[in-house]
């Protein structure tokens, strides 16, 4: 587990920079792709205050438990800090929950075209992943 919970270091950044989604006004226009980055560039410019959360819930909060999950496997952390990292997972895990929300209202849109795109999936991976790495690292009592 300790060796998959390393190859999420290398993952995430891909996921964020991997396309999410593209979208169209209308599919007569070209489809821009969306990853978590450009999304978040363009929430800067419009909404400072939900940039930074989902910069926490996208970038920080997955990528601290991994590193915090790294950090326990290699006996570096106390195993009690255990249940903070499950927190952080299940706040990753939200920032899916709300790009899927997004695509459904997106599409319930009139003249909005969304497609998903790999790195949707890629990202939903390594937030799965986390999780059941999170699961198999609790202590057996």
């Amino acid at each position: 587990m300790k060796y998959l919970n390393l190859a999420l270091l290398v993952l995430f950044p891909i996921a964020w920079f991997a396309p999410l989604l593209r979208a169209a006004l209308l599919p007569v226009f070209g489809m821009d792709e969306i990853s978590v980055i450009t999304g978040l560039q363009s929430l800067w410019e419009s909404d400072a205050a939900l940039a930074l959360l989902v910069t926490f819930l996208a970038i920080f909060a997955p990528y601290a438990k991994t590193i915090g999950l790294a950090l326990l496997h290699w006996n570096l952390l106390s195993p009690r800090t255990l249940p903070a990292l499950e927190i952080l997972g299940k706040l990753a895990m939200a920032d899916v929950f709300l790009i899927a929300l997004y695509i459904v209202i997106a599409k319930g849109a009139g003249h909005v075209t969304v497609e998903t795109a790999w790195g949707l999936y890629l990202f939903t991976g390594c937030i799965l992943a986390q999780v059941l790495i999170s699961w198999k690292t609790k202590p057996t009592t």
